[in-house]
Parts: structure tokens; sequence; C-alpha cells
């Protein structure tokens, strides 16, 4: 497989800005591998595209350059300085082929949505891709109602669209106009995106599988390791409480309680699952903007063992949000272009090991989709899923 092409929305943000750093880092034999899945040998085995061929491009809202948000990422601590100066070239390529993104009110999500379909379509074409897939790495949004009678099936979707209506999230037009375009989509934040019933309709319909949504790259990703330890050892598990700090652009979204409720409730989900009955305990997130792109969690679980004892544990995580979020979209970004190259279609739900609300699967324990994850990449080796 060759010629695969990244479109993030949200392209100069601090996800997508290291995804590009770092892919063009190892491109140019400047880093290494380290934190990304697709390099181990139980996911290689699906047969993945090379990094040598991947071209980025997407759409932004923000001014600015790739270039400057990579200085101001470095400065930060989230990538050596060296990495802007040396990259600032190839940077400035791929700040080239970012197109200015969707602004709600300027125009009709029709007409919108047709500009997004054809830049996509021009994207696959100008350079000669195979496939291009869209990485959703904006703004969080705030969870979708069930009343909207547009997102029910497609037909009234595209009903209300032709009569200038605008019924869709931004993450779900963008959703919209890449299974329109023929493009695998990653949701790797908790916006609705394509998890509307009209748009899962739209991705069978045309043959596109998408993976999402909510990646877990701190907190939750340790939850789903220590959740299962608990019930394995028959352990009641009586509350668990959390409080996480963020800064960045992240955090400040996050400050409103609307976004926030999207993040809160798969934050949540996981656990209560593994654990198998509702959990007691506050799970706050604050805005600490000096905190930067750094997130910190701190975690008090209390359970209950033996003759009812009562008993704590204790853990904080502290973290580089982009850094432990880029290597993951790199390895979706191979694993779902490998699942268009064989005809999957609709959510794959084996990549649900990368989130805290995976689609088409009720499984968060790590391990559970560890061995669903390594059976799929063997299938897909022997190229038939």
């Amino acid at each position: 497989m060759s010629g695969v092409g990244i479109w993030f929305v949200g392209a100069r943000g601090s996800v997508a800005t290291t995804t590009t750093v770092g892919l063009l880092a190892i491109r140019s034999r400047l880093a290494g591998h380290t934190g990304m899945v697709s390099e181990l040998p139980e996911v290689a085995a699906a047969g993945l595209a090379s990094l040598d061929g991947v071209v980025i491009g997407g759409h932004e809202v923000a001014e600015g350059t790739l270039g400057k948000r990579a200085e101001e990422l470095s400065a930060g601590g989230v990538f050596p300085p060296a990495l802007a100066t040396v990259l600032a070239g190839d940077l400035a390529a791929a700040d080239e082929r970012i197109r200015p993104g969707v602004v709600a009110g300027h125009g009709t999500q029709r007409a919108a949505a047709d500009r997004v379909e054809a830049e996509l379509r021009a994207f696959r074409d100008e350079h000669g891709l195979d496939r291009v897939v869209v990485v959703d790495v904006s703004s969080t949004e705030p969870p979708v109602g069930g009343d909207e009678p547009a997102l029910a099936t497609l037909e009234a979707l595209e009903a209300a669209l032709d009569a200038g209506e605008a019924p869709l999230p931004g993450s779900s037009l963008y959703a919209y106009a890449a299974f329109r375009a023929g493009c695998p989509y990653v949701a790797f934040t908790p916006s609705p995106g394509p998890r509307v019933p009209a748009l899962l309709a739209l991705a069978l319909d045309n043959g596109v599988p998408w993976a999402g949504s909510d990646a877990k790259t701190g907190e939750t990703l340790v939850k789903t390791v220590l959740g299962p330890m608990f019930a394995m050892r028959a352990l009641k598990v009586r509350s668990w409480s959390s409080v996480n700090l963020l800064g960045g652009g992240d955090g400040q979204t996050l400050a409103d309680p609307t976004n926030a409720a999207s993040k809160i409730a798969t934050k949540a989900n996981g656990l209560e699952s593994i654990l198998g009955h509702p959990v007691d305990g506050p799970l706050h997130i604050d805005y600490v903007p000096d905190l930067g792109d750094w997130k910190t969690a701190w975690d008090l679980v209390s359970f209950e063992g033996f003759l009812g004892t009562r008993m704590t544990m204790q853990f904080t995580w502290s973290g580089c949000d982009s850094s432990l979020a880029a290597p993951l979209v790199l390895d979706l970004v191979r694993l779902v272009a490998r699942a268009h190259e064989l005809g999957a279609a609709g959510p794959v739900e084996e990549f649900g090991f990368f989130f805290k609300d995976p689609a088409g699967s009720d499984v968060h324990a790590l391990s559970a989709q560890w061995a669903a994850l390594a059976d799929w990449c063997a299938r897909a080796g022997q190229g038939s899923l």
C-alpha cells in the first residue's frame, strides 16, 4: 500500500502540529517510533502503509502557521526546539496544503459540505493518493440531543441540507463530507462526528470505515488497566474520584461545562462497564492556563476487601497531551487506511483499543481490546477480514 494522505480537522492545533512534526522527524531519521502501537509486531502484521509516502493537509479556522505553532510547542517542552528549526521548510510546505475551515453562520451547511468534499477530492487527486484519512482533532463539541429529526435518517438529513437548514454539528459536517468523498474517518475527540444515525448509514452506503471516539491517552488509559484488576480480584470499588487539570486549547474548551459534558460522559462510561455497576465519585475537569500542553490527573479509589475492610488507592498521572496523542493518530491513520483497502465499512470495533468510547463495541478493558486488535491485524495480514 502507498499514497496515504492525512487530512486534519484542526490542522494547526497542538495534536495535529505534533503529529506533523513527528511524521516529518521520523521520515528524516531524526526521531524513533516510541509510542507507536503500529510498529509493534502484533499490529504491524496487518500490512500497514509506510509513513514515507504520507502527505498531510487539512482545515483550520485559526490564524497562524504550522511553523509558528511548532515553535510554541517546542518552547513548551513538547518536543526539542531543534526539530522546529530543522523541519521549518517541510512544515511550511505542509502549511500550504491547509485550507480555511468551516465557520458556523458563513453560508449554508450544504455549501460548506460541498466545499469540504471538493477539497478532499482535489487533495487526493493532486497528490495521487490511494486514500485520504480525515482525522478530527478540533475542539470538543457538546453532545447532540436525541430530538433532532433531521439527523435520524440519511434522507431526512439530505432534505434538511437542501432546504438550507443547519442540523449538523461542525464535527458531523466534516464526517458527512468525508464519507461523501469516500474518505475513512477518525473521530479522535468526543464530539458527535460520525455517530449521528444518518452518518452511520452514509458510511455503510459508501463503503467507508471509521474509528472512534475520544482517544484514551492518559488517566482513562490507566483506569482501563486498573479497573479489570479490581474486578478480577473480586474487590468492590465503592467510589472512584478524579480531578483533571488541563492547560492549552483543550483545557480552555473544556472549561465550558456544555463542552465538557461529552468528555465527562466518555471518561465515566468505561469504568462502569468494566466493574459491572455504577461507581460513586465526582469527575472534575479544570482549566489551568499555566499548564500549557500538559495535563495532570489525580485519582482516589475507595474499595472494599474481605470482611468489609475499607482500603484506598491513589495515583497521579502527569503527561504531555500532544506527545501522547500524536503517535496514536499515526497508528489509527495506518490502521483505518488498511481497513479501507480491505473493504471494511462503518465503525471498526477492533480499533476500540485506542478510545474511551469505542464505536461498535462495549468492551473497555485494555487487555481484551488489545487481543481484539491483534486478532484483527493477523486477519488483515492474510488479506481478509
